[in-house]
């Protein structure tokens, strides 16, 4: 018993004084993709028809709705989004199911999510239109379970995202 208070005090001690870190670890990218997948990009976005904005970074975009309200403040926000993740042949590979959101900090995510996202507000619905080097690049996803390639390597994606709440 005499050994056992000493160290229990000291426990309780340490945890008293241990600080969470709440510190934002995420760095801003400066990625910019190769002008051979944006020119690739833009020529698939022709060739459907579909008209949509080049961010500085090299993917394009489309604002369904603006949303309004609460925006993203920086890397750390905390975001709970409903999405659907296709590719350009329409096939979907990823997407929430209604009522279920995806939560996350916004420095979670790919380059393209974390340059468009907070292109829109609270309540905001986007398309993002992104080339392989601001998503995955040359890595597959892979589904843990399954071993299966859900993602290719170098693939162009397409993500309709509604932003359902903004923290």
């Amino acid at each position: 018993m005499k050994i056992l208070l000493p160290v229990l005090i000291a426990i309780i001690f340490i945890a008293g004084c241990a600080k969470k870190d709440t510190t934002c670890n995420y760095a801003d990218s400066t990625a910019v993709a190769p002008a051979a997948e944006i020119q690739q990009l833009r020529d698939s976005l022709d060739s459907a028809g579909i008209s949509a904005t080049m961010h500085a970074s090299g993917f394009f975009y489309k604002i369904n709705a603006a949303g309004s309200g609460t925006v993203v403040a920086n890397l750390c926000t905390g975001i709970a989004v409903t999405y659907k993740g296709m590719f350009f042949n329409g096939k979907v590979f990823d997407s929430t199911q209604p009522p279920q959101t995806a939560n996350f900090q916004l420095g979670q995510v790919i380059v393209a999510w974390q340059k468009g996202v907070p292109l829109v507000s609270k309540g905001g619905d986007i398309d993002l239109y992104i080339p392989p080097s601001l998503a995955y690049g040359a890595n597959p996803v892979i589904d843990p379970a399954t071993g299966n390639t859900v993602i290719p390597a170098n693939s162009y994606l397409i993500f309709n995202v509604h932003v359902v709440d903004i923290q």
